[in-house]
Order: C-alpha cells, then sequence, then structure tokens
C-alpha cells in the first residue's frame, strides 16, 4: 500500500519554514508584491485552480461559500488532467499547496486539499 504524505496548506506571504515537501502554487494569478525569484516553487497548476468565472462568483457573495465548494468540486471532477498533475506529486512526498488567499477558511485551497485527500 502507497504511503499517505501530508498535504499542508500556507500562505505565500507565510515565512517560507512553514512549507514541506513540494511546493505548489495553486492560485490562478500570481501573488501581488512577490516577485517570481522569491517564490520557489515545484509547479504551478492553473488548471487546477477554480474558473475565472467561479472566483470571481464567490468574491462578489463570500455567503455562497456552501454552493462554490460544490461547484468547484464539479470542476475538479471535469478536469482530471490538472488534477492528476498535483495528485502526481502527493504520491511522492509530502505537498505544501501555496495561496495567496487571506481568508484561511473559506477559500478554493481547502476545497483542492480536501478533493486530492480524498482522491489519492
Amino acid at each position: 500500500m502507497a504511503q499517505d504524505f501530508p498535504i499542508s496548506i500556507a500562505r505565500v506571504y507565510d515565512p517560507s519554514e512553514t512549507r514541506m515537501g513540494a511546493c505548489l502554487l495553486v492560485d490562478r494569478l500570481w501573488p501581488r508584491g512577490i516577485s517570481k525569484a522569491d517564490l520557489p516553487i515545484d509547479d504551478w497548476p492553473k488548471d487546477a485552480t477554480p474558473s475565472n468565472e467561479l472566483r470571481k462568483w464567490l468574491h462578489a457573495d463570500p455567503s455562497r461559500w456552501p454552493d462554490f465548494r460544490t461547484r468547484y468540486e464539479q470542476e475538479l471532477e471535469q478536469n482530471p488532467e490538472a488534477v492528476e498533475r498535483c495528485l502526481a506529486w502527493c504520491r511522492k512526498g509530502p505537498v505544501t499547496l501555496l495561496t495567496a488567499a487571506r481568508d484561511r477558511e473559506h477559500n478554493h485551497v481547502i476545497v483542492l486539499r480536501d478533493w486530492l485527500l480524498a482522491h489519492r
């Protein structure tokens, strides 16, 4: 049986000591105020992030969070190539999913992490 490596979440603005294993930037847009040289990442699977339409839909009304989870999970199911790219990293060792999202409890990275944990 394959080992289940941890999948953690960190903000790109947090100290790098909070990260472990491969670092995947899982935001569609590059984080503001950080140069590419200052954010070492192993991969940037943009296609595994919510569509622009879905991202803007949630941003317009955060109370849509429960519906957002469902809609984003549907997007993940419909995009197997993108999530397989993330899963490949998760099978190799620990992974840190990096995001610029301010809200640590209601963001797409939580949904992605949960989806990856359930499908690895």
